[in-house]
């Protein structure tokens, strides 16, 4: 019962994951404008993120625009966007490899050891998936930062951390925190000692 509970619990945080990289995959605000310098203007804020980039301006209105061109982009963003899209992808999949193995479904026989190395081969899966995901947040915050204390950047055009980046990593956080639940949740398999068979002495001696 204590590892269904903790196949429960973990599938049940990847999932949460997997939904927090979803939305932070979708949402705009990767990196937003950092307010520094002496001219401070905070009528417009400017949002950047994987897919778009919008304005958002203080009467309320917003305007997005697509990327035109993927070439046009860094190849931090271009590395950012696929290895979210893998990241997402690999976890769901573990996700579905997992569920056959939990020990509250009825998929994968009968056989509760396969169903465990199942379950184990579906926490690895996810904990491959949620690597990407916190590879793909670190290199943008990198290139974030980087870009940020780069004194040939002109203030007007640098940016900071949003509220997005927090969410895929929030996300990351999970998947690792769920694949690792599921991946030890394996019990681990009780060897059966080895000894000597002795045998009764015999009744009867035999003479030379």
């Amino acid at each position: 019962m204590a590892n269904a509970g903790l196949q429960m619990l973990g599938f049940a945080l990847a999932l949460l994951g997997v939904i927090g990289l979803i939305i932070g995959t979708i949402l705009p605000q990767w990196k937003m404008s950092a307010y520094v310098g002496d001219n401070i203007i905070t009528a417009i804020a400017m949002y950047e993120g994987l897919w778009m980039s919008c304005a958002f301006q203080s009467t309320g209105q917003i305007q997005c625009k697509v990327y035109d061109s993927i070439l046009q982009l860094n190849s931090a963003l271009q590395a950012t966007r696929a290895l979210m899209i893998v990241s997402i992808i690999v976890t769901v999949a573990g996700l579905g490899v997992a569920c056959m193995g939990m020990k509250c479904t009825n998929c994968g026989g009968d056989d509760k050891s396969r169903k465990s190395k199942i379950a184990l081969t579906g926490g690895v899966i996810i904990l491959i998936g949620s690597l990407c995901a916190i590879v793909a947040c670190s290199w943008y915050a990198h290139d974030i930062i980087r870009a940020f204390y780069d004194p040939f950047t002109p203030v007007n055009t640098k940016y900071e951390f949003g509220s997005a980046i927090f969410i895929a990593w929030a996300g990351s956080f999970l998947t690792v925190v769920g694949g690792a639940m599921l991946a030890a949740s394996c019990p681990k398999s009780k060897s059966t000692p080895k000894y000597p068979i002795s045998r009764p002495p015999s009744s009867t001696k035999e003479y030379v």
